[in-house]
């Protein structure tokens, strides 16, 4: 299966200015995903896409390919995800490069285990799915089969629909929230303009690593983290 690494490092962060350049505990935040793209051997090509030459010059120091810049209109804030995957698998067709799947690796989840992006493409392959995220179990109290949300009349009523809430903490099912660590999706979802596909597989991370760096505070706790699971990297 031929896998295209894509790891999105646009300029303009507002929380915190330059993050995916940012040193952290002395590398570019943007090399902790680099590395571990490349440690895993799984991937045809591991490409950054950004939309400056600053990163794309840190980004190619560690070892990743930056074959083009994105567009200005793919670098806002309101850009997605999914536009920055189509942007690049355009970009790859039209020079007769063709991928199976695209793994979307946020330099922003900085910590994976080691070994994780190949235990993630392994299931993602043995299971045949159409896609693969990453997750982490969503704790009790805020179980959605728990939580409520307002209607029309400014009642609350329980979330998923159901008229009583269920009792017992040991009755609840276990339900999952993203940690962004891996996106895995094949081509052809991509293109339609999803991540999930149909058929979605998943792979729990690793909970002493979860860090989701999007606001100063996010980053405080990151440098404060980060001696305690070197180790687990």
């Amino acid at each position: 299966m031929k896998i295209l690494a894509l790891i999105p490092a646009r300029s303009g962060s507002k929380g915190v200015p330059n993050k995916n350049i940012k040193l952290l505990d002395g590398l570019p935040l943007i090399a902790y995903t680099i590395k571990q793209a490349l440690e895993s051997h799984c991937f045809t090509k591991i490409v950054v896409s950004t939309d400056t030459v600053e990163i794309a010059e840190i980004a190619k120091d560690y070892g990743a390919e930056v074959p083009f810049l994105r567009p200005k209109e793919l670098a806002s804030d309101t850009a997605s995800s999914i536009t920055v995957a189509q942007h690049a698998i355009s970009y790859f067709e039209e020079k007769n490069t063709f991928f199976d799947a695209v793994c979307l690796l946020q330099p922003t989840a900085p910590f994976r285990e080691k070994r994780f992006i190949e235990s993630a493409i392994s299931k993602f392959s043995q299971q045949a799915a159409d896609a693969l995220v990453s997750v982490l179990p969503v704790p009790d109290e805020y179980n959605p089969h728990w939580t409520f949300e307002k209607d029309s009349n400014g009642f609350l009523t329980i979330a998923t629909g159901e008229n009583e809430i269920i009792k017992r903490r040991q009755d609840l099912p276990k339900t999952y929230f993203r940690d962004g660590s891996i996106y895995l999706t094949k081509v052809n979802f991509i293109k339609k303009g999803t991540f999930y596909g149909n058929q979605l597989s998943y792979i729990e991370s690793n909970p002493l690593l979860y860090t989701n760096i999007d606001t100063p505070l996010d980053w405080q706790r990151a440098e404060e983290h980060i001696h305690k699971i070197k180790h687990l990297l």
